[in-house]
């Protein structure tokens, strides 16, 4: 399909949504997929067969040959196993043939992703079970290689989950089931089903190929484990929303129109701060369909890139000394007729719901800040978090001053009053007042409401939104149960125990709300007094999903087992060392085999040049002060290079996961650090001929 085709018939040309289900289903088939979908009621195998044959008609007409099922196991990017449409007949030909039973179901290898103990090696057999809430699409691979793509959960053969989507369906479910006796007993008794929604921002870089093909180090880690600074970094603040280079924009363009065909609302599109970063962002929608876009935005992006001789790196760091990457996961609830949840009235206070789903997520998040921690935790996160452009690893809640206030006076058991409607008035004769929000921005907050919705800003831009919003499903669903509850048994005396909820929330969880500087050194004090965990690691932030509050947490909401929960533990324990370990073994590769070679050829050169310049009778000495300065670099390096080594094959020998990966964060990643601060010296002082990758200067400004 060209770019030039019109937009609206570019977007879901290649979704088997639900403007394409009423058109080709039959309407009682139809209507029982939609009870389905929207009320959870299960799905007939006669129903699927008519689903399946329709959607196999409609494939084939799009060109596919083949089928997957498309699920999200624990490694954190997608999975597909691709079956034709033939089948032989006896007479040396083929049938079509798609049935409700392939729809359904579908059973690839569970020993070979990972379980953390759910499955032994030869215990091969795992389902994929197919997500009829998200829709199927095709997707396109190459020249004229069209598959159908069926979103699906993953599961072993004994019903655990082995994958990031299942335990997000439990905890939509979850959060759904209590928003709704909430609502119930406020007097909305029409809402059936509450949706958490998520409209993500994703941050990513672009660098040339041919940059990306000489840094091992890209290749095998997504980050640069060497480099000097740029003479130019972001300090001008030029690149923020600036104009796009022609480059960048056809790979935007491109990227847009195969995201649009396959449903994907791609809307915000721009530069952001640091040289060579940019950023994409989507138009809200339910929880998982969000994952599942999140995912086909990752992947489209990288082959994308390719197609116009670029590299995107979704790394959370892959430059030092500029900003890194994050994924912003605009988080809020929503009733099945789209009555956003956490949308303040006319005035804040006026509005009890309001307030009581508010006070709802502060206790959520103060009660289980290490665990919103846990779910965004990963080795590059850990580069990341506490820099200039992310927010620290404490979590606390930005409400903005009127919202504060109002809590604040709530919490006293005083009268609220709101300040009303404000007007931003500009200063220009010729433009009008414009309505200003309640609540101001807070760039720097991890946890920040933005007038009707919560943006969880500490997302790693490589990884699964899945995690977080399970996680945040999960933790307000309690407390939502815990409201609901009271209000029920207070049966006549609601408004008085609405306001005791208020009133409590706000001494109990009131020290999570933090309006100021989150990058600020008193924060970190402060936040310190007030109780607030302050969790630096990967390693460390783990914990928090496999300790006694997290099992009986998971479990009372059914979205994870106690197995289920710990299987996580180890798989993400053992992801960290392994990344380690692979960053690790790039560094002594460079530095071995490209490094050392490039600096002592170099002090070679100077040798020859020093003997030339005394044969010609002059005195080489700043040849000399370069030489001494190249070779104390060269022997500080060799140690290092011998201590990098020893660590790293030390933390190689433990056995226990989290003491292994104790060790790759406390020793390895030191040691990486000390290595790589001489030779980013050493790139400093060789001429650019005798560098032998491509520098922080070609990668950032030569890229586009």
């Amino acid at each position: 399909m060209p770019i030039s085709t019109p937009l609206h018939e570019i977007f879901g040309a290649h979704v088997f949504n639900d403007k394409v289900m009423q058109k080709r289903l039959p309407q009682a088939t139809y209507k029982a997929l939609r009870k389905t979908i929207e009320e959870g009621v299960p799905l007939t195998l006669e129903v699927a067969n008519v689903v399946a044959n329709e959607m196999k008609d409609w494939a084939l007409e799009h060109g596919a040959t083949h089928y997957t099922h498309w699920f999200q196991p624990l490694t954190g990017i997608t999975a597909e196993k691709h079956e034709a449409f033939i089948w032989p007949t006896n007479d040396g030909g083929v049938v079509i043939e798609f049935s409700g039973k392939q729809l359904i179901q579908g059973e690839p290898d569970a020993s070979s992703f990972p379980s953390g103990g759910l499955r032994s090696t030869f215990e091969a057999r795992g389902y994929t079970a197919w997500d009829c809430t998200s829709p199927a699409f095709l997707k396109e691979d190459g020249h004229d290689n069209v598959t159908l793509c069926i979103p699906t959960a993953f599961c072993s053969y004994r019903g655990e989950a082995l994958d990031k989507k299942t335990p997000l369906l439990r905890s939509m479910d979850a959060v759904s089931k209590h928003a709704i006796r909430l609502l119930h007993v406020l007097g909305n008794t029409t809402a059936k089903r509450v949706y958490s929604t998520v409209g993500p921002e994703q941050e990513y870089f672009l660098i040339d190929k041919k940059f990306y093909d000489e840094r091992i180090d890209l290749i095998t880690s997504g980050r640069t484990l060497f480099g000097a600074p740029a003479p130019k970094g972001q300090e001008l603040e030029d690149q923020y929303f600036g104009a796009l280079k022609d480059r960048i924009a056809a790979f935007m363009k491109e990227l847009d129109c195969d995201l649009w065909k396959m449903g994907v609302a791609a809307k915000t599109k721009h530069n952001e701060v640091a040289p060579a970063q940019y950023e994409l962002a989507l138009v809200f929608s339910t929880a998982n369909i969000a994952t599942d876009h999140n995912q086909l935005v990752m992947e489209t992006m990288q082959k994308v890139a390719l197609r116009h001789g670029l590299v995107c790196l979704l790394h959370e760091k892959p430059f030092a000394g500029v900003n890194g990457s994050g994924k912003h996961n605009n988080w809020s609830l929503a009733t099945e007729d789209g009555h956003n949840l956490l949308e303040p009235g006319k005035t804040p206070h006026d509005n009890e719901q309001f307030l009581l789903f508010l006070s709802a997520v502060l206790t959520a998040v103060d009660r289980h800040a290490d665990k919103l921690r846990a779910g965004a935790a990963n080795p590059g996160n850990d580069l990341r978090l506490g820099a200039n452009e992310a927010p620290p690893a404490i979590i606390s809640v930005f409400l903005g001053e009127e919202l504060t206030d109002i809590m604040t006076a709530l919490g006293k058991g005083a009268a609220a009053t709101s300040k009303g409607q404000h007007y931003l008035h500009v200063g220009v004769d010729t433009l009008p007042a414009l309505p200003k929000d309640n609540t101001d921005r807070n760039r720097t907050s991890p946890f920040a409401f933005t007038g009707n919705k919560f943006e969880f800003r500490m997302v790693p831009s490589s990884a699964s939104i899945a995690g977080p919003n399970t996680v945040l499903n999960t933790i307000v669903a309690e407390a939502l149960d815990e409201i609901a509850t009271r209000l029920e048994k207070a049966k006549k005396d609601l408004n008085k125990e609405a306001q005791a909820i208020i009133k409590e929330t706000m001494q109990q969880h009131g020290r999570v709300i933090f309006n100021g500087n989150n990058y600020a050194a008193e924060w970190v004090k402060e936040a310190k007094k007030r109780g607030i965990p302050n969790i630096s690691s990967t390693v460390e932030a783990l914990g928090a999903m496999a300790n006694k509050s997290a099992e009986a947490l998971f479990a009372k909401y059914k979205v994870l087992s106690h197995e289920e929960l710990h299987s996580r533990y180890e798989i993400y324990l053992e992801q960290y060392a392994k990344r380690v370990n692979i960053e690790a073994q790039a560094s002594i590769d460079m530095v071995r085999r490209l490094y050392r070679p490039a600096a002592i050829a170099y002090s070679s050169e100077l040798g020859e040049a020093i003997a030339n310049v005394k044969a010609g009778g002059a005195t080489p000495t700043s040849q000399k002060a370069l030489l001494a300065e190249v070779n104390t670099l060269l022997g500080s390096v060799d140690k290092k290079l011998a201590a990098l080594e020893k660590v790293t094959k030390k933390a190689q020998g433990i056995g226990e996961a989290k003491h292994r990966a104790e060790a790759y964060r406390d020793d390895v990643v030191p040691a990486m650090g000390a290595l790589r601060q001489d030779i980013d010296v050493l790139e400093t002082l060789l001429p650019a001929c005798h560098w032998p990758v491509p520098t922080y200067a070609e990668m950032l400004f030569k890229s586009n």
